[in-house]
């Protein structure tokens, strides 16, 4: 009996002398001082349409992804930090394509810092800004350095339009200033002539600066196309380029975008201009948002009290509110007009996607309408409206401008050696866009915003709009 009870003793020391050396032992310390580690979290890497389960993310301090691997229980090292991404998905941070960005006044950069941060609380990691100034181009710098929190800067040249470049010396001087002052792009808004587009796009190639945005009407969509825009936003020039050459349309007199040219217009030709488009490898920013809420009968008054509206001033919206009303004009505004022209526009888009056109996510802000941040939101709705997949929509925001700009693998997917810019999201956007709206924490360049700390600055912001 004593030794069956010794032997016994002795098996339950072994088995607790095991069970607490495997227990110790499944729990493994990870990383070093610096390291941010994401666990249990589902994985959006942005490679292909995929879901990684229940991965470990680790973060370096040189603000890159270390790893990727299936996720175990581990203890942070010292100086580390660990964040639960239980039942959480992490995807890239999104891009803004065609943003603006305020300036300083007086010294006063506080409005700069505001909209920079109103883009990074909905998940925008990169914005490309489509008006230019000197300003803009010490501020990039600043926020690559890590001087100030903002995601990260493209910026375009100042308006190259009728008025600043009216003839061809004008657009050769201007053209080679901007290249050479540093400039990502140009930035080519209307009123430009034929002959000064010419010069422009000539001296543009030599220098090697690209250019993008609108479609002048004395230059027109075709041409733009053989021009060799890097990107034509808005879908500028597009609706006025489906009218046939017989109905004798004075291309100036399009309106906003087209529009009134919509009963005009022949589908049939959407084909030959997506088939151009393609060829010439010319990337296309929507903004169907800010068309959608042009185009809309959405009153003035309702426009204004979305709730994303207490983070701009009272006379921003004042302003929004005027000119919507103005577009309302009772003796001017069509509704059932505007509805045919905002589904050839969905048809357009819904045709470049499924024939490679290559679309960038922007929406405008701030525009009429459109807040910084918030507005991207709307605008991948509008998109998935116009019946392109919610895989197709974040990669316009993701992978897209990576490869747009040549930076692929540097940004926009989650991967090893990749910028640790990310979104963590309480539920899956490939499932629903709109669980794009469901951010529990934003990572710009390896610096960490949780959900508290965003809400918070966002208080602040409508609390300060509030007075």
């Amino acid at each position: 009996m004593k030794f069956k009870l010794k032997l016994l003793t002795f098996f339950l020391l072994s088995f607790l002398t095991i069970f607490s050396f495997h227990s110790c032992n499944s729990t493994k310390t990870l990383g070093i001082e610096g390291d941010t580690i994401f666990t249990n979290v589902h994985v959006i890497p942005m490679d292909q349409e995929r879901v990684l389960e229940n991965q470990m993310v680790v973060i370096g301090a040189d603000k890159k992804i270390k790893s990727i691997t299936p996720a175990v229980s581990v203890q942070p090292a010292k100086g580390a930090t660990l964040i639960d991404g239980q039942g959480q998905y992490l995807m890239p941070g999104i891009s803004e394509m065609h943003a603006h960005i305020p300036i300083a006044r007086e010294g006063n950069d506080s409005l700069v810092k505001e909209t920079l941060f109103l883009y990074l609380s909905n998940g925008i990691t990169l914005i490309r800004g489509m008006l230019g100034n000197p300003y803009h181009l010490d501020l990039k710098k600043e926020v690559a350095a890590g001087h100030i929190l903002s995601p990260r800067i493209y910026t375009s040249s100042p308006s190259m339009n009728g008025n600043s470049v009216p003839s061809v010396d004008s657009a050769r001087v201007k053209v080679t200033r901007y290249q050479k002052d540093g400039y990502d792009f140009l930035k080519i808004h209307p009123g430009i002539q034929l002959e000064v587009m010419e010069e422009l796009v000539k001296t543009a190639k030599e220098v090697g600066i690209p250019f993008s945005g609108h479609v002048p009407a004395d230059v027109g969509v075709r041409k733009a196309i053989e021009f060799g825009y890097s990107s034509i936003d808005h879908l500028d020039g597009y609706v006025t380029g489906m009218v046939p050459g017989s109905a004798g349309i004075d291309p100036n007199n399009a309106g906003m975008f087209g529009a009134n040219f919509t009963n005009l217009t022949d589908r049939k030709t959407i084909g030959d201009l997506v088939a151009q488009t393609k060829n010439a490898n010319i990337w296309i920013v929507p903004t169907q948002s800010l068309l959608v809420n042009w185009s809309s009968p959405e009153s003035g008054a309702e426009l204004v009290s979305r709730p994303e509206m207490k983070y701009m001033s009272g006379s921003t919206l004042f302003n929004w509110r005027s000119y919507k009303e103005r577009i309302l004009n009772p003796e001017t505004f069509n509704k059932d007009t505007m509805a045919v022209f905002i589904d050839i526009r969905k048809e357009l888009l819904k045709t470049m996607n499924e024939e490679g056109v290559g679309l960038l996510l922007g929406s405008d802000a701030p525009q009429v309408g459109n807040v910084p941040g918030f507005s991207i939101q709307h605008e991948m709705r509008s998109m998935v409206d116009a019946g392109i997949s919610n895989y197709e929509v974040l990669k316009s925001g993701t992978v897209n401008p990576a490869r747009f700009f040549g930076d692929d693998g540097q940004y926009g997917i989650v991967a090893s050696g990749a910028s640790a810019d990310l979104i963590l999201l309480g539920a899956n956007p490939l499932e629903d866009i709109e669980h794009m709206k469901k951010i529990n924490g934003v990572m710009v360049r390896g610096k960490w915003l949780s959900k508290q700390q965003i809400d918070e600055k966002l208080a602040a912001i409508a609390a300060r709009h509030a007075n």
